[in-house]
């Protein structure tokens, strides 16, 4: 893709706004609603949002792959995915609306809480609401407009800071969960007018009413095996948090843990960007039939990941205790270990899941679909296992070791299916890099504000070696360069 390095600058930046947001939510209802009342919203919005990530993004998914393999060479196909996508979307999504309504109280049953029952249903609604704002979400990004959906994920970040904190400051718990509804409806009417208004413009030829139909079976075809995965894949990172609170029946612990995984995914958030980017990208190279340029995509973020990913994780895992502090402050400091251990395997779980983009976009949506399955059975037992003899340090482990065998193994795929792998030279020096930080951190100042200041001057100096040593080259710093003005 042409932009890459654009594009990749544009969601990067919306995507960092995105989660600061996010994170001012979550330090704010921490303090606001206490670790009981916090923990109960982290297991209401967290199943909700999960069931939306992974049912309700399988179609649209689809629908960007699709958009991204027409949209330059046949535009009078645009009408046609975007209506058909509608159509099994709002019945898929309706559907599972009902259904998680209805089973509201056998799913607290499961949890062990029925006091929880009020919220699942009042939750639900935030199903059909945050799939019809993610539905343009994918929409633009089939169509490559990263700069209006950047946008567009900007005003969702101010938006439920506003809604959500807001209502959760005068109605409690049911406040935030109302505030998770509202705010995805405002993103959703301003994507609806900017379609109606310019895409148009864009591909004058999508405005033929005759616009061929695409076949439904295409759609489903591709979308059934990214559900799963995206089931899957999510269940991976999320099941340690509901088994804590159906093993040990704590809403404390859950509130607890629920920091520590929030804060932990830092490096998995930063990284989303490139998945949005390189799914429709790798899509269209193989499209295109130009098995280089999907080689060359693929290995620029192979990259990306060993250069950035590195000192991301590192530094969160040192400064865990001071992160927790400053989002949470002092009574989430019993959650500092699990967030160390959790965060390698967050890095861990970036990288298959950045590449399992990849993987999807050149078609191949079985692959990860059944490692994620395994990943998430091994998982299971390792959870049973830990959590009831080391509680949630216990689930913590069990999700890096899971994410660690994922890693290697989408690794193996990757290098079998694009021929694309990276250099023991960069390996060593990314590692050498990790541990000089590591080191330099017991001579520099850790306090509660000072460790920001230590931790941008480790981030800077991570770096050093690689340039040092010829490993990072001016292709790698192309996407940072799209921040400083022309000349």
């Amino acid at each position: 893709m042409k932009n890459f390095s654009r594009a990749l600058v544009w969601l990067t930046l919306s995507e960092i706004i995105y989660n600061i947001s996010g994170y001012v939510i979550h330090a704010a209802l921490g303090r606001t609603l206490g670790p009981e009342g916090y923990g109960r919203y982290g297991l209401v919005v967290t199943m909700t949002t999960m069931i939306i990530i992974l049912i309700g993004n399988g179609i649209p998914t689809a629908m960007s792959k699709y958009l991204s393999e027409v949209f330059e060479s046949a535009p009078d196909r645009i009408q046609g995915i975007k209506r058909k996508t509608i159509l099994l979307q709002a019945a898929i999504m309706g559907g599972v609306t009902v259904l998680f309504f209805l089973g509201s109280p056998l799913l607290s049953a499961a949890l062990g809480d029925p006091s929880l029952t009020p919220l699942f249903r009042l939750s639900s609604f935030i199903i059909p609401s945050f799939a019809a704002a993610s539905f343009y979400f994918y929409y633009y990004t089939g169509l490559h407009f990263f700069r209006l959906q950047a946008a567009l994920k900007t005003l969702r970040s101010f938006s439920r800071v506003v809604f959500i904190v807001w209502f959760a400051y005068l109605f409690g718990v049911e406040g935030a969960v109302s505030g998770y509804i509202v705010a995805p409806l405002l993103v959703f009417l301003v994507a609806w007018i900017a379609d109606r208004i310019s895409t148009g413009n864009f591909f004058p030829k999508m405005r033929s009413a005759d616009s061929p139909d695409f076949p439904t079976k295409k759609l489903v075809s591709y979308a059934w095996p990214l559900t799963l995965f995206l089931l899957f894949y999510e269940l991976v990172s999320t099941i340690d948090l509901y088994l804590i609170k159906a093993m040990l029946g704590s809403d404390h612990l859950a509130g607890l843990y629920n920091a520590a995984i929030t804060v932990g995914r830092i490096p998995y958030y930063l990284f989303y960007a490139l998945t949005i980017i390189l799914l429709p990208a790798v899509s269209k190279s193989v499209s295109d039939r130009s098995g280089e340029a999907t080689k060359a995509l693929v290995a620029k973020a192979m990259r990306l990941l060993a250069l950035v990913l590195f000192p991301v994780v590192t530094l969160l895992a040192l400064y865990a205790p001071q992160v927790l502090l400053l989002f949470y402050g002092e009574k989430y400091a019993d959650a500092a270990t699990a967030m160390r251990i959790f965060a390698v395997g967050v890095g861990f779980l970036t990288v298959f899941y950045v590449l399992a983009s990849a993987v999807n976009g050149a078609g191949l949506v079985k692959i990860p679909m059944y490692l994620s399955l395994g990943g998430l059975a091994f998982s299971l037992i390792l959870n049973v296992i830990f959590i009831p003899r080391y509680g949630i340090e216990g689930a913590a482990f069990a999700t890096t070791i899971t994410s660690f065998i994922l890693m290697l193994a989408m690794l193996v795929s990757v290098e079998r299916h694009f021929s694309s792998r990276l250099s023991g030279r960069l390996w060593f020096v990314s590692t050498f890099s990790a541990v000089l930080i590591i080191a330099l951190s017991f001579v520099l100042p850790g306090g509660r504000i000072s460790f920001l200041v230590s931790g941008a001057i480790l981030f800077a100096l991570y770096f050093l070696p690689p340039g040092l040593f010829g490993v990072l080259t001016d292709d790698d710093l192309a996407p940072f360069r799209k921040l400083l003005p022309k000349g």
